[in-house]
This record gives structure tokens, C-alpha cells and sequence, in this order.
């Protein structure tokens, strides 16, 4: 019965972040979390551009509040909005980007904005980045692209890290789809090594015996 319902639970809460994404529009959102509290559900929308989210006056936070209330059946609705500063850092916003400009520009160009958004993301100061495009890309059959820099775990505990979000461009050829991946500068591995000048200091310090005095015994022996 506990699987079930947390099954059911995970399914509304995948529905809400689609109709608000949907009531919003592509490029505007880069995450959703829902917590529960005692007085009713908290809806946390993370977004680059907040002003476009709340509208004027409040408008579209009250539309997103009556959605909730209608179609969902959530008593207590509470919409907090939450600013991303660094949006190359994002994987979902990169990602509605490439596909916003595929359906503006059409897939004709689709190297360009890949190029442009990998060099935006890596001046940013990312450790790496990857741009996968899946679909009739420029010819009539499908195709997969990859436009990669940079360092990027893909496998073990320290691929988890890396930031992945997907999205499409409905171009005229067809569906276009947008894989992005970013490892971001913050993150700390475990398995990374900083040669320095302190590193080498630490070295020199814990060895058993200076190099100039190894090389001394050396040309003793052979005398």
C-alpha cells in the first residue's frame, strides 16, 4: 500500500510541475520542488527571469494559485519564487534556450546556437559541459550530434553530481531533442588532485631523504 501511494503521490507531483510549466511557457522555469508543511503545500519555483513568473501585479502567480486550487485540489496553495543568478550553471534553462532558438531560427542554424550556448556556458567558468541534438539535423533523416568541453564525470558517484535536463524544439523537419549535461565549478571532487606550491612544499617536507643526498650516495658507491 506504501508504494502505491507514494507511486500516486510522485505522479500528482510530476502533473503540477507540468501544468505550471505549461501555464508559464518554455524558458521561464529551471526547477520546481513541492514541500509539505502543516498549513498546506509549498510550491518553490526557481527561474533566471522572476519578474516574467510573477507578472504584473502578481498576475500569473495568481493564475498558477487557482490552477492549483481547481484542477489539482490543493486546499492551501503557497507559490514562492526563487532567482537563479548564474543561469549558465543551469542544465534546464540551457537546454530551453537551444530548443527556444532551434524553433525561432529553424534547425538550418543549429550549429551556430549549439557553439554560441557551449561558449557562453564555458566562459561562465563551468569545469565542463555537453550538448547532445537527437533529429532531422539538417538532413530529412535523423541524426545525433555532440558538442562537448571541457571535464565531465560519466560514470560512479561524482557523475550524480553533474547537472542533466532535456528538452524539444518542434521545428518544421520535426522534433527536435536537447540533451545538456553541466559539471558546475562548485562542485567538489572527491578524486581531484590541485598540484601546487603547497602541495609540493608538503612533499618535500614528508620524504625520507633529500634528492641531493641520494644522488651523493649513489656516486659513492661507484667510486
Amino acid at each position: 500500500m506504501k508504494e502505491r501511494s507514494n507511486v500516486q503521490l510522485k505522479k500528482e507531483e510530476f502533473a503540477i510541475r507540468e501544468g505550471i510549466k505549461k501555464l508559464l511557457g518554455k524558458g521561464k522555469i529551471s526547477k520546481i520542488r513541492i514541500e509539505y508543511t502543516p498549513v498546506g503545500e509549498k510550491i518553490i519555483i526557481a527561474t533566471h527571469k522572476p519578474g516574467l513568473v510573477i507578472g504584473r501585479r502578481g498576475e500569473k502567480i495568481e493564475e498558477i494559485s487557482t490552477l492549483l486550487k481547481n484542477k489539482f485540489k490543493l486546499e492551501n496553495p503557497y507559490i514562492e519564487v526563487e532567482e537563479v543568478t548564474q543561469p549558465e550553471f543551469d542544465a534546464q534553462i540551457m537546454a530551453d534556450d537551444i530548443a527556444l532558438s532551434l524553433e525561432r531560427f529553424g534547425p538550418l542554424k543549429f550549429k551556430v546556437t549549439a557553439y554560441r550556448t557551449l561558449q557562453r556556458i564555458i566562459k561562465a567558468g563551468v569545469k565542463g559541459v555537453e550538448i547532445r541534438l537527437n533529429g532531422k539535423l539538417p538532413s530529412s533523416r535523423a541524426k545525433s550530434w555532440r558538442f562537448a568541453q571541457g571535464y565531465l564525470k560519466k560514470t560512479g558517484d561524482p557523475a550524480k553530481l553533474v547537472d542533466k535536463a532535456q528538452a524539444r524544439a518542434e521545428t518544421k523537419p520535426g522534433t527536435v531533442g536537447v540533451k545538456v549535461s553541466i559539471l558546475s565549478p562548485h562542485v567538489i571532487l572527491k578524486d581531484q588532485i590541485v598540484i601546487d606550491d603547497k602541495l609540493i612544499q608538503t612533499l618535500k617536507e614528508n620524504s625520507i631523504e633529500p634528492v641531493e643526498e641520494i644522488k651523493i650516495k649513489k656516486t659513492k658507491k661507484k667510486k
